[in-house]
């Protein structure tokens, strides 16, 4: 019999995880797509779908269209519409004893849904998870069901970056007993955590839906990362028909495995419902043991230990495949963006995927997981558009905020409050813009005002609350939005601290907007914490947006309150382009648009590892922020200060006899010696290099430029070397072998050779797609923000030698999939790919 037992133990999570999946069905293939213009739904639902092109989802349809220089950079240059969704499937089981909702993760926006022509509901906000109970409409006759979703983006100018269009998100079918655990039904918390045992605080929503009482228990089993149960509690409770109730359990579980960015370990609860002893719900519900706390005086304290934030401002768009970003592309991109030292995520300026927050559990990141960019009054998205010209396609979420804000927040916290990466709750973005003479409140942005900005402000406290009080009356204010915001955010968590980002926060502590927030995160303005904190010693400030700037880490590093600061952006995004034809997106500092590594990936790494790093960079001084000081013949900053370090430089050493060369290196080492064709050029030290990087004028020489650091015996170096023209160039892919489940990817990335094998970076190739076998093409990408070669494409433009094909595999479809690449005059290279119908990844 204890054997019995054991073997139970151990295949219990295996056996929760395949009854999970049969309660939630994939929902995403099979569905049809029909894209117009016409906004009027004067149709008959469901629709005549038979001439509609089939879809499976993710699905972004404005990423699929040409980018297009009259349309606005404030979305990429790219188009909206209205698109009508349609999906026919059986009904999955005996309504008489089951419940059949759908749940979207997100749909880009004001959408619309219906089942067999009967409305289920609306759901304006593009960004929050809607879910509906299908089971009144549902056909029970054998009769097939019709799901019709309709989205209009004609308004297609509604945000500052790009959104995306459609159903962007995953889609799930689920299927539930009449007694169930409703979907997002359980919240997991661990009040009290130490190295000998931590207590797992679990509530669970229980919902009857026949008209009897029902009498039931439930049994919750914890089990750790490596599978085994350790710890369980069963109980025995009622519940009227018709009704929900919330019910609690309290676990202990001894030794735990803490949730960290370095050990990203994770739990799973599994509760089991019994209805007269009957198994009838299953729901799973993965959570990390940590503890979190933050100090006014002393910053954020992980597991007990003081740690410092290192992160990067995101944009949900995943670069050539839009909003619909696989699984995949995330993990590359944020492994990259791990392996250069971050550990935090700021989800800009709204709530992302489940499944992104599920990679963030998985991989080790800290999450601040933001709501709102616009609330009472909208923000100025025209750019070179005529107030006329936007009053409908700038249209944006300030039309829905007073009805929907609450419903929004709350569903998005709901399902994402048991996540351990979700650190804080954000309200939201740069508000302060939106309200009509906030700016002028604290003096710094008076008419005539120079230099404005990361000022100390001249007026008192006092002075400001005076001038704010005099503002004319309006409709709302922004303090009474925002303590709205922070008690809806707190009805549902109180496990977590309420932020926003102020982009004039001494206003905003004027004002009385501060007050509603836990944490007081600073846009920029790094100059104003410690004037902030004299003033307001109670209150908890810190950085919640930042340039990306050596002073900004330094500030944390000198400045033990302030413990974070979010780079703005780790990655390029596409829109914000302010109508600069043809850059199309913002640049990142870590990582471009198709995930290869910037300058500020190396520059981050060697302040943010605690690793001996050295990098090399080039590009010439004409143009640049520095000069060529004639007596010392180093660089220094055209203004006469340090200036603001950006992505500027190439990885190569080819230019013209004659040139001056700005050679920038990236190190933590603490001297750097230069050497052109083995010549020393001088070495430079920290003290030099105030912003950590380090910098020499070099008259360009052609052969090889090498940096070199560190200490006998523990020597580092990096080096570039003049290329030749291209000769040849290779294929890699990061994944060879793909399961054949329809949502895996293969990044297949062109990188260019001369004939001695060096990477060619300063000449551009055409590269020419060719693929045989059962795999999709998602697009085709150079990575540069100035490109604008389309992404359905079978072509690209290399960009410093780059170019990048993304395929996936197809649902069902195995075999061998063969990628083969041409370029004019060069050889054709070519790479294999397997799907496998049992490959696990």
């Amino acid at each position: 019999m204890k054997r019995i037992f054991l073997l139970w133990m151990f295949i219990a999570p295996f056996w929760a995880i395949a009854e999970n999946e049969h309660r939630e069905a994939d929902f995403n293939f099979d569905w049809k797509f029909y894209l117009t213009q016409d906004n009027s739904k004067d149709l008959s639902i469901p629709i005549d779908d038979a001439q509609w092109r089939e879809v499976r989802l993710p699905h972004d349809w404005s990423v699929e269209a040409p980018f297009d220089s009259t349309l606005t950079g404030s979305t990429g240059y790219l188009p909206g519409g209205v698109g009508w969704y349609q999906k026919h499937f059986d009904t999955p089981a005996s309504l008489e004893e089951k419940s059949v909702y759908v749940l979207f993760d997100g749909v880009y926006n004001n959408a619309e849904f219906w089942l067999n022509g009967k409305k289920l509901g609306v759901n304006p906000y593009g960004y929050s998870p809607v879910y509906f109970d299908l089971t009144p409409h549902l056909n029970t006759n054998g009769q097939e069901n019709i799901m019709t979703v309709y989205v209009d983006r004609t308004r297609y100018a509604d945000s500052r970056w790009y959104p995306g269009s459609g159903i962007y998100r995953n889609v799930k079918l689920v299927t539930v007993d009449k007694l169930h655990i409703p979907i997002w039904g359980t919240f997991i918390k661990t009040p009290e955590v130490n190295q000998h045992s931590a207590d797992v605080s679990l509530d669970i929503n229980i919902k009857n839906d026949t008209k009897k009482t029902a009498r039931f228990s439930f049994e919750t089993k914890v089990f750790d990362p490596q599978g085994r149960m350790v710890a369980q509690q069963s109980s025995a409770h009622k519940i009227s028909g018709r009704k929900e109730g919330l019910f609690h359990q309290e676990l202990k579980v001894d030794n735990p495995q803490l949730w960290s960015p370095e050990q990203p370990n994770m739990y799973k609860a599994v509760t089991y419902v019994l209805n007269n002893g009957k198994p009838v719900d299953e729901y799973e519900t993965p959570f990390g043991i940590r503890t979190i706390r933050h100090d006014a005086d002393k910053g954020f304290f992980l597991n007990g230990k003081s740690t410092l934030v290192k992160g990067v401002c995101l944009h949900h768009d995943g670069g050539l495949v839009g909003a619909a970003v696989p699984r995949g592309v995330w993990e590359r991109r944020l492994a990259l963006l791990k392996e250069g030292g971050v550990n935090a995520i700021r989800t800009s300026h709204n709530p992302f995927s489940k499944e992104f927050l599920d990679l963030c559990d998985e991989m080790g990141f800290l999450v601040q997981n933001e709501i709102f960019d616009e609330m009472d009054y909208p923000k100025d998205k025209r750019y070179n558009l005529t107030l006329r010209e936007a009053m409908y396609i700038t249209d944006g979420y300030e039309h829905h905020f007073q009805e929907w804000a609450e419903r929004d927040l709350k569903r998005t916290i709901r399902r994402d409050r048991t996540h351990p990466s979700v650190f804080e709750w954000s309200i939201g973005n740069e508000i302060e813009w939106t309200y009509e003479g906030y700016r002028h409140v604290s003096g710094l942005w008076d008419p005539g005002v120079k230099g404005y900005w990361n000022r100390i402000p001249d007026l008192s406290p006092e002075e400001m609350k005076a001038r704010y009080e005099a503002l004319p009356e309006r409709k709302y204010k922004l303090a009474d939005t925002a303590k709205k915001l922070s008690d809806w955010v707190k009805e549902m968590d109180t496990s977590r601290p309420v932020t926003a980002n102020l982009i004039i926060p001494v206003a905003s502590l004027a004002s009385g907007y501060a007050d509603a927030l836990d944490v007081v995160g600073f846009s920029y303005q790094t100059n104003q914490y410690n004037w902030s904190k004299y003033h307001y010693p109670d209150k908890h400030f810190t950085g919640n947006e930042n340039s990306g700037s050596w002073h900004e880490w330094n500030e944390m590093l000198e400045n033990p309150m302030v413990y974070s600061m979010y780079m703005w952006t780790g990655i390029d995004y596409l829109g914000e382009a302010q109508d600069k034809w043809p850059q199309k997106g913002w640049d990142g500092d870590m990582l471009d648009f198709g995930g290869f590594k910037r300058q500020g990936w190396d520059h981050f790494k060697s302040i943010w590892i605690n690793q001996p790093h050295i990098s090399v960079y080039s590009l010439p001084i004409a143009g640049t922020q520095f000069k060529v000081d004639k007596l010392s013949g180093k660089p220094v900053p055209k203004k006469g200060k340090l200036s603001k370090w950006r992505n500027l430089a190439n990885k190569h050493w080819n230019y013209q006899e004659g040139d001056t060369i700005l050679v920038e290196v990236s190190a933590n080492l603490p001297v750097v010696e230069l050497f052109l064709n083995g010549e020393s050029l001088g070495a430079r030290s920290l003290a030099e290099c105030p912003d950590h990087i380090y910098r020499w004028a070099v008259p360009y020489q052609e052969g090889e430029l090498k940096a070199v650091g560190g200490f006998d015996g523990a020597r580092i170096s990096d080096q570039l070397k003049t290329a030749a023209t291209p000769a040849k160039f290779k294929l890699e892919a990061d994944h060879t072998v793909l399961a054949a489940d329809g949502y895996e990817v293969s990044h297949v990335v062109v990188q260019l050779y001369d004939a001695n094998g060096l990477p060619v970076r300063s000449e551009e190739r055409e590269i020419i797609f060719e693929v045989k076998g059962e795999a999709r093409v998602l697009g085709v990408d150079n990575g540069w923000n100035k490109s604008v070669t389309p992404y359905y494409s079978d072509r690209i433009t290399t960009h410093e030698g780059k170019g990048l094909l993304l395929l996936q595999s197809l649902k069902g479809k195995s075999g061998k999939v063969e990628v083969i690449a041409h370029s004019p005059g060069l050889p054709d290279q070519k790479v294999l790919i397997n799907v496998q119908s049992n490959h696990i990844n």
